[in-house]
């Protein structure tokens, strides 16, 4: 069996990005830039101020003195005058700081006069409450690297720097394929000893909260032509993903069912719990993922090589999910070959600034949906590892950080 992190480095060495594309700024938010973002003008494009107030020279701006008023430069409306020994302009936030000054005297440290004249109260420094040109950034430069995926500030920074169209990666495209005799849709009738499919909904949101385009198939029962049309039909996705059918059962067909169509199976099995049934491999061009049936199998497995292949298929290198260091709140047991994921409630210390209480549930089966559901991290045990006490530090994954 292989190890988690060989599966995964297996899985990211057979993606790539997908093609690059050209969206509309609004449209950009959650994407991979393709290209660094590169400003198209220098912002601010001039020297301006950073408060209300007067612009002065500050030689002459030194408390008691008086300066005469010429002239008004609000924001949008710069002054065409110079400024000259005595004068001052009022001046706004984001005005444009006019010829021969080099300072703001903030409103509050003066007292305007009915004369048109302004009493200096506090001494300016030179260059005080001034933004300068190219405070921000500056025309030519990359303020946005290739290779970033947009948040709300970058689309932000590159609206500010003159950017209505980015070059992003395609959001890559996830065909999600639940196999089995038992499962119905929700709402719909139940066999008899049949279950409810909850796999492909829930990997779903996964793909979405992902940056990805889930495209969830029929279900298809336990039959090797129904499941071949299937994943036929899926060909045009970046990624196939299959739930259930994994596992050595006589009614495990995914991998008879693809093996005529030309699947060539990369690896199978992993050494981890929840999803030691884990199959990777390639149909034609298609990318093919089978992960276990058990619901939370399917997640966890989800969280450990399906997050990281869409963010390689995204344009990223596809890393690990992070983890944070935490204490266990129960004692844990030695664990076996298999490194384990265990459900665990995440609750904040007793001491302020320690790390947090990582309490794994009494019940850890894969079929228990509403645990993991519960449940706020996971507790990473690799293989081997040996008993702890409670209070011992332990590495947890925060599923809330992860859109689970």
């Amino acid at each position: 069996m292989l190890s988690v992190e060989e599966a995964r480095a297996r899985i990211l060495a057979a993606l790539t990005p997908t093609a690059p594309e050209t969206v509309a700024l609004p449209e950009a938010w959650g994407r991979v830039t393709a290209e660094p973002v590169v400003a198209r003008l220098t912002q601010p494009p001039a020297d301006v101020s950073a408060m209300d107030g007067y612009a002065v020279r500050a030689a002459d701006a030194q408390e008691g003195a008086r300066l005469r008023v010429i002239g008004i430069a609000p924001a949008g409306h710069p002054f065409a005058g110079t400024v000259g020994p005595g004068e001052a302009v009022r001046i706004f936030t984001g005005g444009v700081l006019p010829a021969g000054a080099d300072s703001v005297l903030l409103q509050e440290d003066a007292e305007a006069g009915a004369d048109g004249t302004v009493l200096v109260k506090e001494t300016v420094r030179p260059g005080r409450w001034v933004r300068r040109r190219g405070l921000d950034f500056a025309e030519g430069e990359a303020v946005i690297p290739a290779g970033r995926r947009l948040t709300a500030r970058d689309i932000g920074l590159a609206a500010a720097s003159n950017h209505a169209w980015l070059a992003v990666y395609r959001a890559p495209r996830v065909g999600l394929l639940a196999t089995g005799d038992e499962i119905a849709l929700p709402g719909d009738p139940i066999p008899p000893g049949g279950i409810v499919s909850s796999n492909t909904h829930a990997l779903a949101a996964l793909v979405r909260a992902a940056g990805g385009v889930p495209i969830v198939l029929p279900i298809v029962p336990d039959d090797a032509a129904a499941i071949a049309a299937a994943a036929r039909a899926a060909r045009g996705c970046d990624l196939l993903v299959t739930t259930g059918g994994a596992s050595v059962g006589d009614h495990d067909l995914v991998q008879q069912a693809l093996g005529p169509e030309g699947f060539a199976l990369d690896f199978w099995k992993i050494a981890m719990r929840p999803g030691k049934p884990l199959i990777f491999g390639r149909l034609g061009q298609t990318p093919v993922l089978g992960l276990p049936g058990n619901p939370v199998s399917a997640l966890v497995c989800g969280v450990m090589f399906l997050l990281p292949a869409l963010a390689r298929l995204s344009g990223l290198p596809g890393e690990p999910p992070r983890t944070r260091r935490a204490v266990a709140g129960a004692a844990l047991a030695a664990n076996d070959r298999r490194q384990d994921f265990l459900r665990a409630r995440l609750e904040e210390p007793a001491e302020a600034g320690g790390p947090p209480v990582a309490t794994p549930f009494p019940v850890q089966d894969s079929s228990m949906l509403a645990t993991l559901a519960r449940a706020d991290a996971l507790i990473l045990r690799a293989p081997h590892a040996p008993a702890l006490p409670a209070g011992a530090p332990v590495e947890v994954i925060v599923l809330g950080e992860l859109g689970l």
